[in-house]
């Protein structure tokens, strides 16, 4: 309890306190006492959401999202039900294969996709341009959001992999044997016992990856520099981050971080509420 006060409720409380104050600048702002803390209120909250940068970054990480994470899910169903298939050889090294991209921090594995973005020093459009492909660049306006929700593909698919392996494989032996015995494939068998049974894990990264996609950061900040194409907001914390670290306005930045974690709360709770009652009968039975 008391790690859980110094480092969560406190900063908590006091970004919400911030939120609600606001700099008054005397004159030129020189001097002792030019610059003073005051009460503003709920106007920091108003900037921020009627503010274009904030709705626009908004609407990028929510084509991130939509990408990314049906994406993502369905690849990380589709290798668990592949591993735990009877036909399966080598599991331990597809299993560590699969799962090892996750271990690369965000940082590193932006900025080695980012170089092999880059049409010049990427080996893989060195390979095309001998082809006599024309390849478009992944850098470019219409196609940056895929790059960024590519890193997180590769990133994310192994760790989401594992938690719905693992809850394949505390699935009770006797359900395959009967299901068997019914003559039923490989592929009926998935459909019908396996993805129902796996379904509070599905759930589960799917809450997971609705969060990370709302929060997504390192992803872009890392890109930024290798192109034009990315704005310093162009996600609401690259937003805070450049309110709070190069305008020095910690009062809006604060009033943004807040209106976020609000929407991840909001979001993750009517999700489970609407899903709850389908997806959990089984156990609530």
């Amino acid at each position: 309890m008391v790690l859980f006060t110094l480092f969560l409720a406190l900063p908590i409380g006091y970004a919400f306190y911030l939120s609600l104050r606001t700099v008054k600048v005397s004159g030129l702002g020189l001097g002792k006492g030019a610059r003073t803390e005051v009460w503003a209120g709920l106007d920091n909250y108003a900037r921020a959401l009627s503010s274009p940068d904030f709705v626009a970054s908004v609407g990028r990480v929510a084509v991130y999202g939509l990408v990314l994470v049906p994406t993502m899910l369905g690849l990380a169903l589709l290798f668990a039900l592949l591993l735990d298939s009877r036909r399966t050889r080598a599991t331990g090294f597809s299993r560590t294969s699969i799962f090892l991209p996750y271990a690369v921090p965000a940082v590193i594995a932006s900025l080695l996709w980012g170089f092999l973005y880059l049409p010049r020093v990427s080996p893989f459009y060195y390979v095309f341009d001998r082809l006599g492909w024309e390849v478009p660049d992944i850098l470019a306006p219409g196609l940056v959001t895929f790059g960024i929700a590519n890193i997180g593909l590769w990133g994310g698919v192994g760790f989401n992999m594992v938690v719905i392996y693992t809850a394949l494989k505390a699935i009770p032996t006797e359900l395959y044997e009967a299901a068997r015995l019914d003559g039923a494939s490989e592929v009926a068998t998935a459909l019908r016992i396996k993805i129902p049974i796996v379904m509070p894990s599905l759930i589960l990264t799917f809450l997971f990856s609705m969060i990370a996609t709302l929060q997504v950061f390192a992803e872009p900040m890392t890109l930024r520099p290798l192109t034009n194409t990315i704005s310093t907001t162009w996600s609401p914390l690259m937003l805070v981050y450049r309110d709070a670290f190069t305008r020095g306005d910690i009062y809006s930045a604060a009033a943004t971080s807040v209106v976020i974690a609000v929407a991840t709360f909001a979001l993750s709770f009517g999700f489970l509420r609407l899903v709850q009652g389908r997806a959990f009968s089984q156990e609530n039975n």
